[in-house]
């Protein structure tokens, strides 16, 4: 027998309290038991965005929602901003290709964050360029982008794009409810998360919420929509409804999780998670390994580049197969170059220690010189004294 660990950017590991929840007799959905329900889960929803805005309950994963933003808020030949620095950077490149949207791209090398300016001066020559077709409509960007590590600066973004025409999407699916993201305050249009990661719930709910800036042009947008037409959802919503069925067991649970980070309060949970990332990179440094992105590292997720001589496969490979820990390699042009560690959700300090102690010990086995407990002593030096 042995016990397995989960440390991935998704799914993470669940708190006793949802799977209790997911126990729970099913109820129908067209019930005044269940409208109680879903109305505690979309206040719950906007406690956690820090809206006011409209949030709505898909069924589907986070990239489900990101459809939703997509083909709600453009038409086949509107102009889209994409900021484009890792593998979910690219999802919205080749969602907004699907629908017929052209993309103008800002390629940010993986492991950096983009810098606002650039995208103030693509929309300031957008607006002044009149050889263009038309405008930049949307501007998509990512909170965190869960295959390099980075965080971008969603705040200074909005605040460029909020004196335009354009609207701005954010993909939180890995940041929502670990790390700040206040969708009002910053300007954010239209924001997109799921279930699997900080909200400590298994796969299958997507979320999306909406301003009054985005919903102007969902009233307008020509992109095919049925299932995923957010007038359907608003039109149920507004009669604390659902257009077609939920996923009823993970919506009771959700409401388990939004208690849990409600009792804590966001500042203690954002907390919680910076302390977990302080700790994890101060071990990789005692170590000797690098992070992949020092200078825009994101509280949910650290990416670690792979010694030259160690295979960064096989090193996931053995912690997963011989010690029952999962940490996640890297994607696409990072496969085998970076290993990721996951601090997100209800991940606590000595799940940290767990994992560091595992990889030291793999290392070990795998060559690499170093003191063998020098990354737990970092780690437990940060627990003690932050």
């Amino acid at each position: 027998m042995r016990k397995n660990y989960l440390l991935t950017p998704g799914p993470t590991p669940l708190p006793p309290q949802i799977c209790e929840a997911m126990s729970r007799p099913i109820m129908h959905h067209r019930t005044p038991q269940f409208q109680a329900v879903l109305k505690e889960a979309i206040d719950g929803l906007k406690y956690i965005f820090q809206t006011k805005n409209d949030v709505f309950i898909l069924a589907s994963s986070g990239t489900g929602a990101m459809e939703a933003a997509v083909i709600n808020l453009l038409s086949p030949g509107d102009i889209a901003l994409i900021i484009q620095g890792g593998k979910f950077g690219e999802r919205w490149t080749e969602i907004c290709q699907s629908y017929g949207i052209n993309c103008e791209v800002i390629d940010v090398k993986w492991g950096e964050a983009v810098k606002p300016k650039i995208i103030e001066e693509r929309l300031k020559h957008s607006a002044l360029n009149t050889q263009r077709p038309a405008p930049i409509k949307a501007v998509f960007s990512t909170l965190c982008e869960t295959s390099t590590g980075v965080v971008n600066d969603i705040e200074a973004i909005g605040k460029i794009v909020r004196d335009t025409d354009a609207v701005l999407v954010v993909d939180a699916i890995s940041g929502l409810g670990a790390i700040d993201l206040k969708t009002d305050a910053w300007f954010c249009d239209c924001v997109v998360s799921g279930s699997q990661k900080g909200l400590m719930l298994p796969p299958g709910l997507g979320f999306i919420s909406v301003s009054q800036k985005a919903f102007k042009l969902i009233e307008n947008a020509k992109s095919p929509r049925y299932y995923f037409d957010l007038r359907k959802a608003k039109k149920a919503f507004d009669k604390t409804d659902t257009p077609f069925t939920p996923a009823i067991t993970l919506i009771i649970a959700l409401n388990e999780a939004l208690k849990m980070l409600k009792e804590d309060g966001l500042e203690k949970v954002f907390s919680r998670h910076r302390k977990l990332a302080d700790a994890t990179r101060s071990a990789i440094k005692a170590l000797g390994l690098e992070l992949f992105a020092p200078d825009a590292s994101s509280n949910v997720v650290t990416a670690i580049g792979v010694p030259v001589n160690i295979d960064g496969e096989k090193l996931v490979k053995t912690m997963r197969d011989a010690y029952g820990v999962t940490i996640a390699g890297g994607q696409d042009e990072l496969k085998g170059k970076v290993i990721r560690i996951a601090h997100m959700g209800f991940i606590e300090e000595f799940d940290i220690i767990l994992v560091i102690s595992c990889l030291e010990k793999v290392l070990y086995q795998m060559g690499y010189s170093f003191k063998l407990g020098s990354g737990v002593c970092a780690a437990e030096e940060v627990f003690l004294t932050a």
